[in-house]
Parts: structure tokens; sequence; C-alpha cells
């Protein structure tokens, strides 16, 4: 899991807003966001695409923790409820796979465990092992 978490410290974008992956095991991965005042939209709540790449970045990581290059294929995300302050933790779970496709449910919530987004996201698994993609790069 160690060549995961350094595999994905490379994604400029997560690093650039500020998201920590936490955790990574099969199918599983935890990441955070500290919010900031650039992650704050027009009425003082969490810009959807924040709370969003804090969700895409975490789906990654658990897709691809089996070791087999995995890519997006679909993703949804349903805002329940609005963040301002403190930190949102994503959460995502392996919900179904197989050689070729895998499905992901990600939880978004806030300090107090409050639900802010539920994210769902399909993921392509390529025959390409993350290992010699890694080595290519």
């Amino acid at each position: 899991m160690d060549k995961i978490k350094e595999f994905f410290k490379k994604d400029k974008f997560a690093e650039y807003i500020n998201v920590e992956l936490l955790e990574v095991s099969e199918g599983y991965a935890k990441a955070k966001m500290d919010i900031q005042e650039h992650h704050l939209n027009g009425v003082g709540i969490v810009q959807g695409g924040a709370t969003f790449t804090l969700a895409d970045f975490t789906f990654a990581a658990a897709s691809n923790s089996h070791g087999t290059v995995a890519v997006a294929i679909n993703a949804t995300i349903s805002f329940v409820t609005a963040a301002t302050s403190g930190t949102l933790i994503a959460e995502a779970r392996e919900t179904s796979r197989n050689p070729k496709i895998a499905t992901y449910t990600i939880e978004v919530t806030d300090d107090n465990k409050n639900t802010i987004a539920i994210f769902q996201g399909m993921v392509y698994r390529k025959k390409q092992t993350l290992e010699s993609f890694l080595e290519q790069a």
C-alpha cells in the first residue's frame, strides 16, 4: 500500500487544493481536506468542485488499491449538506468488483460526522498493473 500512497502524492491538483490521503487498503481509501478560504464559493460554502475532487481522489485511491490500473468511466455526486469550515473526510468503499468493472461509494462527512455528499463511481480495470505503470512514468 505504500507504493499506492507514493503514487497518489503525484496528483498535482489534489496537492494544490490540499487533499491528503490518510489510509488505503484493498477496496478502501480515506482522505481529508482542511477547508480553507480558497475552497469557498461566492455564498461562503465549500465549492462543489472542491468536494467532488476530494471524493474523486479517494475513489481513485480505492479503485487502484488492488494493484491494477483503474480509470473512471462514470461518477455522480449528491450534495446533501453545505460545509463552511473545519475538515471534510472522504471514505471510499468498494461495492462490487470483477476483472473489468468495479463500483465504489464515497461518503464525504464533516467534523461532526454529518454527511456532506455521497459520490458513486465506476471504473474500468485495465490489464496493466499499477507497478508497470509506475515504471513507465
